[in-house]
């Protein structure tokens, strides 16, 4: 797989929501902090959006689309002078798949909207380096949106066969979709694995780690890779990635080995050959580095210190003001 398939499949989608809301002018509706990937798209009408921590407010108009991947509060308004009203207290007796909740009459604008979070535990990697706002302006990729939330909401409203998996795959969809419009229009200025994979002669250099995560790889070997004297590549990966290289590769090993720790009956000491250690001892000081807790530790259920802490408890305000798209 390409590196990015390669992130993605430690990511596990889940916990897919969609519904949506018909709102009256003046409204205002805030939404606390969610854990997952949020995606609206724009029916009818306009309104404003807000995140927290963001100095500019952005006009949505009917047909956009958007993405907000890092969790961070938010408001949508016809109006950002108008008070806002908790997303909780309107959709808190309409906690269910597919709704669409009305809100001061409904008429002025008319959204729907997706959301999903995941089972892995390092969602932190990839929802780390996407910006706050995702607004999909191209016309093939606001379609491409508007066809997956389309579809998800009728596979969970109308609980087919196979409508579960059907959901997980158009959420990859979704995904993908973002993760190519951050590659085609965000790239300068972004630091990150994600936007280096724009960079054809990083991206070489990924993209050999990721194939052979076992190989003796050194710096000069990846920088033949990249076509690229060893000092220029070094300086150029720090400056793409921000992290060395070899940091890079050690994460990389990390989380494969995380994954197989939890998802596979290996034994400790196989993952660590698989991945390039000839010994356990070096293996796990490594993972211990990495991960915040010894490989056992983690089989046994240690949360590592690149997933959230405090899931669980806002998992149920998340399952409410995500009702609303």
């Amino acid at each position: 797989m390409d590196p990015l398939s390669d992130v993605l499949s430690l990511l596990k989608p889940s916990g897919y929501l969609s519904g949506g809301f018909d709102v009256g002018a003046p409204w205002s509706i805030r939404f606390g902090q969610h854990h997952g990937i949020k995606c609206y798209s724009v029916v009818s009408g306009e309104c404003w959006l807000a995140v927290d921590s963001v100095a500019d407010a952005v006009h949505l108009r009917a047909g956009d689309c958007l993405l907000l991947p890092r969790g961070w509060p938010f408001r949508l308004a016809s109006d950002l002078a108008v008070p806002p009203v908790d997303a909780l207290s309107i959709l808190k007796d309409k906690p269910r798949n597919g709704h669409i909740g009305t809100y001061n009459g409904g008429g002025s604008c008319l959204m729907l909207g997706g959301f999903f979070g995941f089972d892995g535990d390092h969602a932190g990697i990839l929802l780390g380096v996407l910006p706050p706002i995702v607004h999909l302006q191209k016309e093939e990729d606001k379609a491409a949106l508007r066809w997956s939330l389309d579809q998800m909401r009728q596979e969970l409203h109308q609980q087919q066969p196979g409508s579960v998996l059907i959901a997980q795959q158009l959420a990859y969809m979704m995904l993908v979709t973002a993760l190519r419009l951050c590659l085609a229009e965000g790239v300068k200025g972004g630091i990150g694995w994600l936007y280096a994979l724009a960079d054809k002669q990083i991206a070489a250099a990924i993209s050999a780690m990721h194939e052979q995560p076992a190989r003796r790889w050194t710096l000069q070997k990846l920088a033949q890779r990249a076509g690229m004297s060893r000092s220029i590549f070094a300086q150029r990966f720090r400056q793409t990635v921000g992290e060395p290289a070899m940091e890079y590769l050690t994460r990389w090993r990390m989380l494969l080995a995380g994954d197989r720790l939890k998802n596979s009956g290996d034994g400790i000491s196989a993952i660590a050959l698989s991945l390039g250690y000839e010994s356990e001892s070096a293996f796990g000081k490594a993972f211990k580095r990495i991960m915040g807790c010894s490989p056992r530790q983690y089989k046994r259920g240690c949360v590592p210190v690149t997933a959230s802490t405090d899931q669980d408890e806002d998992v149920r305000a998340d399952q409410l003001t995500a009702i609303a798209g």
